[in-house]
C-alpha cells in the first residue's frame, strides 16, 4: 500500500465546506458543489462582478463602472460572496484553514484565464503587522503563492506594505471605505524595484467596494507599474 492510500485510509479525504468524506483531496461534496456560487458567466471586466443577462461580452460593465475609473484594467472573482462561497472564505480568514488556499487558487487561476498577461508580477495585499501578529498568516499571501505558481509568475509576497492599522472595513459606506484606506499601502522600499516596468497581478481574499486594491493599485502605479490586474476569491454582489 502506498504512502497516499495508507493516509486516505487513515484519514479519509473530507469536504471542503460541509466536512463528510468525499474521493479525493481538496475536493467540495456533490451537494456543496452545487450550493457554491462559481462566478462562470458574463461578469464586468472591471470589478468582476457578475452581470444578470446579456451576451458574454468580454469588455462588458456594470452600472457602478461605467461611471466610476478604477486604477486597474481588469478584475475576476472564482466566487460570489454568498453561501457556501462566504463561509468558505471565512474559514480561510478566520478559522485557520489554510489548506483551503490550494483550492481556492485553483479556482481563481481558472477564473482569471481571460485577463492573465506574460510575466506579471503576483502581488498579495498585506496586513498591518498587528493583525499579522494575531492571526499568524496572511490569507491573501497564500492565495497569490497558489496563483503564481499554477500560472508560472513572480511572486512577491511583501511588495506592499501597510503603513497603519486600518481596522475593519465593515459598516462603513463606499465612501468611507475609501477614505479609511486612502494613502494606507505603499511599496516596501527594498522590494519597489521589482514593480518597475511590469504589471501586477494584485490578489485578495474579497473585494467589496474596491477601495483596498484602489490603494494597492495606486501605489504600483506610482512605483512604475505599467498596468493593474485584479483577482479575488470572491467578490461581494452589492457594494456597501
Amino acid at each position: 500500500m502506498g504512502l497516499q492510500a495508507l493516509a486516505h485510509l487513515l484519514y479519509p479525504p473530507q469536504c471542503l465546506a460541509c466536512g463528510c468524506r468525499v474521493q479525493t483531496d481538496f475536493a467540495l461534496c456533490a451537494d456543496c458543489w452545487r450550493d457554491t456560487p462559481f462566478i462562470t458567466g458574463t461578469v464586468c471586466n472591471q470589478c468582476g462582478i457578475e452581470l444578470l443577462g446579456g451576451e458574454d461580452d468580454p469588455q462588458a460593465l456594470c452600472d457602478t463602472c461605467l461611471t466610476e475609473s478604477r486604477p486597474w484594467s481588469a478584475a475576476r472573482a472564482a466566487l460570489a460572496y454568498r453561501d457556501v462561497g462566504r463561509d468558505l472564505v471565512l474559514k480561510l480568514k478566520h478559522a485557520d484553514r489554510i489548506d483551503l488556499a490550494r483550492p481556492a487558487g485553483d479556482w481563481m487561476v481558472r477564473a482569471a484565464a481571460p485577463i492573465l498577461k506574460p510575466d506579471m508580477l503576483v502581488v498579495p495585499i498585506p496586513l498591518h503587522w498587528m493583525r499579522m501578529l494575531k492571526r499568524r498568516y496572511n490569507q491573501a499571501a497564500l492565495l497569490s503563492a497558489r496563483v503564481a505558481k499554477l500560472a508560472g509568475y513572480d511572486h512577491c509576497p511583501d511588495l506592499l506594505q501597510r503603513r497603519r492599522s486600518t481596522g475593519s472595513q465593515d459598516g462603513l459606506t463606499k465612501e468611507g471605505r475609501h477614505r479609511n484606506m486612502q494613502d494606507a499601502l505603499t511599496l516596501h522600499p527594498r522590494r519597489a524595484a521589482r514593480v518597475e516596468g511590469r504589471h501586477v497581478l494584485l490578489i485578495d481574499d474579497v473585494m467589496t467596494s474596491g477601495a483596498t486594491m484602489t490603494s494597492a493599485a495606486e501605489a504600483c502605479i506610482a512605483g512604475g507599474a505599467i498596468g493593474i490586474s485584479v483577482l479575488v476569491m470572491a467578490r461581494v454582489a452589492k457594494e456597501a
